[in-house]
């Protein structure tokens, strides 16, 4: 699909996160319950807010170490 960038690492998450613009959906992974019956965190960017922030840093930092695969659009450049 145009757009779709697809990169694999090895980082042991503790959540999904979904970003669209300034909203963030963050499903927290909870040990022994599948992420279906796992909470979902709704966050919105505001002015002065910092845990939308806080969580595209975590996002960030798996991001910068995990690897493109091979045929997505961000590896055709």
């Amino acid at each position: 699909m145009p757009g779709v960038h697809i990169h694999l690492h090895s980082t042991t998450l503790y959540s999904s996160i979904y970003r669209f613009d300034d909203v963030l959906l963050a499903n927290t992974h909870v040990f022994g319950a599948p992420a279906a019956q796992s909470p979902v965190i709704h966050l919105q960017r505001i002015p002065g807010g910092r845990l939308f922030d806080h969580y595209m840093s975590s996002f960030d930092r798996v991001y910068s170490g995990s690897v493109p695969v091979e045929g997505s659009v961000a590896h055709r450049g």
